[in-house]
């Protein structure tokens, strides 16, 4: 797999702006992309060391519209810890 396919997209909520404070920024990847995919994945599209990589499966929530109910997808996420003194500029860009 390609690394520029493996980051789908920044996930930016209140909770993962906080660790961005601390060198940690949190990405939605493929649910078949493996630490060190992510690990190089991030490292060549930010030129930034990385230095940890925590992945987690989110199971899909269930959702009602009318009296039919369905359910959203499962997902994959990934908290990305770069070195200290280390930044990600474009996570903070909107659009990217």
């Amino acid at each position: 797999m390609t690394n520029t396919l493996v980051l789908l997209r920044p996930i930016v909520t209140e909770k993962s702006m906080a660790g961005t404070n601390n060198g940690k920024y949190t990405f939605e990847v493929r649910k078949s992309a493996t630490k060190q995919e992510i690990a190089e994945a991030v490292a060549e599209a930010f030129k930034v060391d990385v230095v940890d990589v925590n992945v987690m499966t989110v199971r899909g929530k269930e959702r009602r519209l009318g009296r039919h109910t369905g359910r959203t997808s499962d997902r994959k996420k990934a908290v990305v810890t770069v070195a200290k003194g280390q930044r990600i500029e474009r996570y903070f860009v909107e659009g990217v």
